[in-house]
C-alpha cells in the first residue's frame, strides 16, 4: 500500500486541508469523505490514516515502524471496514460488522498510542448498523479517529454526518486522468479514450480498462442503434442475455448507455460540443438522431437512470431488464 500523499491523483485541497489539521493537532474524531466511486477517496483516507498512526512531523514518514507495518497491511491500530456480498444480494454493512469493530477498538491500542477506522462505502450499513455506529461516534472509547467513506451523503442518517467533518471529492478533469493512464504505461490512443469515458473518475477508467469497458460501450452502441426496429421478440432475447450478467457488470452497461444518450441530448444543443463523453463516437451517434427526438432522450435517461437507482437494491435482473426495455421502446412510439 502507497501511504504518500502524492501518491493520490488532483485533489490538492483536500489534501492541504488535511495535512494542515494534522500539524496543528487539530484533526476531529470523525471524518466523512464524500465524492463519486473511484475517485481516491479511500487511498486518502488510507494515506490519512498512516498519517495518524505514524505521528512524525512530516507524515506519514514512510520509514518509521509505524508506516512500514501499515504499508504492509499489518498495523495492529488500524481497522479497516468494507461491506459484506451475500449471494447475488447487493453490498451491506451488517451490525455484526459494527460490533466486531467496535469490541476491537474498544482495545486500548498496541503501538501508535491511538487507533483508526475506515469504513469504506459506510452508506451501504443497513439501519440497525448505522444506529450502533452512531453511539460509538458519540461516545467514542479512548483515542480513535473514523474516517467514513461514502459516494451519496443522503443515504447516511443526519446524525451521523452531523458528528463527522465533511470534506467533498469532485471529479478529476480528463487531463488528470490521461496524464495519470499514461504514466501507468496505457497507449495514449486509449487512455484518451478512457479519460473521457470514465467521467473524472479514476478507479473507473482503470476498471474500463481492465474488464472490457470499450467492449461494453460497443455494445451499448449496438442496443441503441437497433432499439428503433425492437420487436417483443428481440425484447425478450436481449432481457434474457443482459440478466445473465452479474449485477456490477450490467450496471456498467447501462452507465454506457447512459453516457450515449446523454451525448445525442448534447449534439441536438450543439454538433461540435467539445463536452461528449464519446467523442470518437459523435458521427455515429448524429446518424441516429432523426430517430430519437428529444423528449424521447429525456425520457430514456430518465428510465435508465431509474432502474440504475433499482439495481443498488436486491432486485430481480431480468424482470427489472424486461420492463425497462418495454419502457424504452414505449418512448421511442411516444
Amino acid at each position: 500500500m502507497e501511504i504518500r500523499w502524492d501518491s493520490l491523483v488532483g485533489h490538492k485541497d483536500q489534501i492541504k486541508e488535511l495535512r494542515t489539521l494534522l500539524q496543528e493537532k487539530r484533526l476531529p474524531h470523525a471524518l466523512l469523505f464524500t465524492g463519486a466511486a473511484g475517485l481516491g477517496k479511500k487511498l486518502c483516507g488510507q494515506i490519512l490514516a498512516g498519517a495518524i498512526l505514524c505521528g512524525q512531523e512530516n507524515a506519514p514518514c514512510g520509514q518509521c515502524e509505524n508506516c512500514r507495518s501499515f504499508a504492509a497491511a499489518a498495523h495492529p491500530d488500524y481497522y479497516e471496514l468494507t461491506p459484506e456480498v451475500r449471494g447475488k444480494s447487493t453490498r451491506i454493512i451488517r451490525i455484526e460488522a459494527i460490533r466486531e469493530m467496535q469490541t476491537v477498538v474498544s482495545r486500548s491500542a498496541v503501538r501508535a498510542g491511538r487507533r483508526v477506522v475506515l469504513i469504506d462505502d459506510a452508506d451501504t450499513m443497513n439501519e440497525p448498523a448505522a444506529n450502533s455506529l452512531l453511539k460509538t461516534l458519540e461516545e467514542p472509547e479512548g483515542q480513535v479517529t473514523f474516517i467514513l467513506i461514502a459516494q451519496d451523503r443522503s443515504r447516511l442518517l443526519p446524525t451521523i454526518v452531523s458528528r463527522c467533518m465533511p470534506l467533498s471529492f469532485g471529479r478529476l478533469s480528463p487531463e488528470e486522468l490521461q496524464e495519470e493512464l499514461v504514466r501507468r504505461q496505457m497507449p495514449t490512443l486509449e487512455a484518451e479514450k478512457l479519460a473521457y469515458l470514465a467521467d473524472g473518475s479514476l478507479g473507473q477508467a482503470l476498471k474500463l480498462s481492465q474488464h472490457g469497458g470499450l467492449e461494453l460501450r460497443e455494445e451499448a452502441m449496438e442496443f441503441l442503434a437497433g432499439l428503433p426496429q425492437f420487436t417483443m421478440n428481440k425484447l425478450w432475447v436481449e432481457a434474457a442475455a443482459k440478466g445473465e450478467l452479474d449485477r456490477e457488470r450490467l450496471i456498467e452497461w447501462l452507465m454506457h448507455l447512459n453516457m450515449l444518450l446523454r451525448d445525442m441530448l448534447l449534439l441536438y444543443a450543439d454538433g461540435a460540443s467539445p463536452l461528449l463523453y464519446n467523442g470518437d463516437l459523435r458521427e455515429k451517434l448524429g446518424e441516429l438522431l432523426p430517430q430519437f427526438s428529444r423528449s424521447r432522450l429525456f425520457a430514456m435517461l430518465t428510465e435508465t437512470r431509474e432502474l440504475l437507482h433499482r439495481l443498488q437494491a436486491n432486485v430481480n435482473l431480468r424482470l427489472q431488464l424486461e420492463g425497462y426495455f418495454i419502457r424504452l421502446m414505449d418512448s421511442l412510439k411516444g
